[in-house]
């Protein structure tokens, strides 16, 4: 007689931390991540598009654009390691207090510190190296918060809460801008109430959402061969990522490559100071700014509500990749400055429902739960890479081959494709 085998034990359950999400998250704990993320995007870019200029030109006046090519360019590559960098080791906390929370309070609090230290910053040297630190520690603070998204929401909301989180990206530098040019003028005191707020406003999202802490033996490996072998996400194994990785990089590429050079389109081919006497480039540049601001708020939100509502993802990254062509090809035919202000509203508006679509599909592609930060860390490297890139790809065209039109032949180009790519993803609809 023989004797049934026993039966195996049931496999126990993952823990919450890496358990999928299916409760929605309420107004406070979307509020609290957007003020959270609108402080960091005002610790990025404000002190990128006002502060470094006029602090290395107080420095090296003749100097100072290679100044800031070399400082933004060294602050840039420390982000592309930092961000993926530091959501890995968030992968890997296990304390009490959670595996996000830590690195976001303390992203935050060094990275406002580092801001406060680059205002007193009388060398090149100096400032270089502030801005390196600052760009470490803010990117580790924004890795773990963006990593909320994934650990906390269900796929449901994920476009809605994406939008949200989303818009602050354009209104933060609009808001800082404004902070540190009419309310603080000072270049230290700029730079310190920056960071200070950019702490502050993450305060209230550490201290009032929960963050599951992972158990010890749900912890990937800690090891410095296993930390570095966990970047390499192969595309033949998770092909759905890598082509939300490629369409993420070639429409910020299209969207850096028509931005950067503005202010010398409107200097060189819509000459706006001959068109306006007595105003400035600049003046323009603002203009144009708060436009495309206008259309990012007014879209992003909505285009995360449809998005959400239908269920589809790959349709709205198309129409939106393809409103931003448009907007590319309205300069490649018409150098005036009406041209110039319906380009920037529709490409704000086409770029606020990318924002919120396309970052809930990124979501639903990560390869595993275990890794959700770090591997937001490297789709993030897609969105800053291409401010790296497009500056070379652009100065070349801009001098020498086709121009201004050739620059936004490109734009146009390089986003459509990237609208294009997002097809061959499976997984999502």
């Amino acid at each position: 007689m023989t004797t049934a085998p026993e039966a195996s034990p049931p496999a126990a359950p993952p823990p919450t931390a890496l358990t999928e999400p299916r409760r929605n998250v309420g107004k406070v704990w979307i509020g609290g991540i957007s003020t959270g993320m609108l402080g960091l995007y005002m610790a990025f870019f404000t002190p990128i598009q006002v502060l470094l200029p006029i602090q290395l030109a107080d420095i090296d006046d003749r100097g100072k654009v290679a100044a800031f090519g070399l400082v933004t360019g060294c602050g840039a590559l420390v982000a592309v390691i930092a961000n993926p960098l530091a959501g890995a080791l968030s992968d890997r906390t296990t304390g009490r207090f959670g595996r996000r929370h830590p690195w976001t309070l303390g992203g935050v609090t060094v990275g406002a510190a580092a801001l406060c230290l680059l205002g007193l910053q009388t060398t090149v040297l100096g400032v270089l190296l502030c801005w390196c630190l600052a760009q470490a520690a803010l990117n580790a603070g924004y890795a773990s918060l963006n990593a909320g998204i994934p650990d906390h929401v269900p796929i449901r909301q994920r476009a809605v809460v994406s939008g949200w989180i989303g818009f602050p990206q354009a209104l933060g530098l609009v808001i800082g801008a404004v902070i540190v040019t009419t309310l603080v003028t000072d270049l230290a005191a700029g730079y310190a109430v920056i960071g200070i707020a950019a702490a502050a406003m993450a305060l209230p999202f550490v201290l009032s959402t929960p963050d599951p802490p992972l158990p010890h033996r749900a912890r990937p490996p800690l090891s410095p061969r296993a930390l570095l072998g966990s970047f390499w996400v192969s595309p033949r194994e998770h092909p759905d990522f890598a082509w939300a990785w490629f369409t993420r990089f070639l429409v910020m590429l299209g969207n850096a490559t028509g931005t950067l050079y503005l202010l010398f389109f409107l200097q060189d081919a819509v000459g706006y100071e001959r068109l306006f006497p007595g105003r400035t480039a600049d003046e323009g540049v603002l203009i144009l700014t708060l436009l495309y601001t206008t259309g990012v708020v007014a879209t992003s939100v909505a285009g995360g509500v449809l998005s959400d509502r239908i269920n589809r993802r790959k349709p709205l990254v198309v129409a939106s990749a393809s409103v931003m062509t448009a907007a590319a090809l309205i300069l490649v035919f018409w150098h005036t400055w009406p041209a110039a202000i319906v380009a920037a509203s529709v490409m704000g508006a086409g770029f606020g429902v990318y924002l919120s679509v396309d970052q809930a599909l990124i979501t639903q592609v990560l390869p595993a739960a275990t890794d959700r930060a770090k591997d937001l860390g490297i789709i993030n490297i897609a969105a800053t890479a291409p401010q790296v890139l497009g500056p070379a790809l652009a100065a070349p065209i801009v001098a020498g081959l086709g121009g201004y039109s050739g620059l936004y032949v490109l734009s146009a180009i390089v986003t459509l494709l990237g609208g294009i790519l997002v097809w061959p993803i499976k997984s999502v609809r």
